[in-house]
């Protein structure tokens, strides 16, 4: 326990309070193979299998790869860009994960269905309001998306949002965002929480399922060549500011913004932009493209080259 609250560790069974985040492309089953042998948690995101079959044999494999003191959870996207959440969600239950991740919509579903099961449920959350609302729902933990956060961020620092979240809600916190060291590991779970989600010093893994490209450009660039960009979803999102993002630039055109705030056409203006913009990153991230949209936060400032996961994961254990 730490202060009242479980620890990552007791949440989840496992050694070290680490879950390599879940991340759209680069996760895999290698990834999380290796990450339960280091005896830390890891997750998928469900988006990455095209059908609901392929997620249920991941689920079965790993299953399979199970350590004693690991972990493995699967991410399900649970807003209207997301057709297929309610089957992913499904087949979670049924073949049994040992946590799920959700993000960007209203868990009460999955909080429900997978506590059935003995399933935890941590919440991605920005900001108090969220944290509150999924905290009263029943989640085992909450997700604290920062403003260092790869992908999808939110608005205030680690310490800011982890003391906000604690001070007002009585379930753990697990921080995202910002963590590149075992320094900044220590230092984050000194404002309070139990546990680390790391994504980005892991896109450069030799498992990582993403081109040699997207690896490389994370060695090369460094912290001050991140970008936030609303051309991807309509929602902010850190990526490599390449000369193809720089050349499409980073803001909504005005056509975007008009949109944006037509109440009758703007969900579907997000759903065909989320889908184009998922597209891009797909194609920027398996191939060698001129179209290079690589989604990373500033953490990758300390990848200086290609390594194992499991070497990665020793620099924060």
């Amino acid at each position: 326990m730490r202060d009242g609250k479980q620890t990552l560790e007791e949440l989840l069974n496992i050694a070290h309070p680490i879950i390599v985040a879940p991340m759209f492309l680069v996760s895999n089953v290698a990834m999380v193979k290796v990450a339960m042998q280091k005896n830390v948690a890891a997750c998928i995101p469900a988006l990455n299998y095209r059908t609901t079959d392929k997620l249920r044999a991941a689920i079965q494999e790993l299953k399979k790869e199970k350590t004693e003191k690991g972990a493995f959870g699967i991410n399900i996207i649970v807003n209207k860009s997301n057709l297929k959440y309610k089957e992913q969600l499904s087949v979670c239950c049924e073949e049994g994960v040992d946590f799920i991740i959700t993000s960007l919509g209203n868990p009460k579903l999955i909080i429900d269905e997978a506590h059935k099961k003995g399933i935890k449920v941590f919440c991605d959350v920005v900001n108090l309001n969220h944290g509150i609302k999924v905290a009263n729902m029943g989640c085992d933990a909450l997700i604290a998306v920062n403003n260092k956060a790869g992908g999808h961020r939110g608005d205030f620092g680690p310490e800011e949002l982890i003391s906000q979240l604690n001070a007002h809600c009585s379930i753990p916190i697990i921080s995202a965002g910002g963590v590149g060291s075992k320094e900044e590991l220590d230092r984050v779970l000194s404002y309070g929480a139990v546990g680390v989600s790391i994504g980005s010093p892991f896109i450069a893994s030799e498992e990582a399922g993403v081109s040699k490209e997207y690896k490389e450009a994370c060695v090369s660039y460094g912290a001050e060549d991140i970008v936030v960009t609303q051309k991807i979803s309509g929602t902010p999102c850190t990526v490599i500011n390449t000369p193809y993002v720089k050349k499409i630039g980073t803001k909504e055109t005005w056509i975007e913004c008009v949109l944006n705030r037509n109440k009758k056409l703007k969900k579907w203006v997000k759903l065909l932009r989320y889908l184009k913009g998922t597209n891009d990153v797909e194609n920027a991230a398996t191939t060698a493209t001129y179209k290079t949209v690589w989604v990373a936060g500033p953490t990758i400032e300390y990848t200086t080259k290609i390594e194992s996961v499991k070497t990665i994961i020793d620099r924060f254990i």
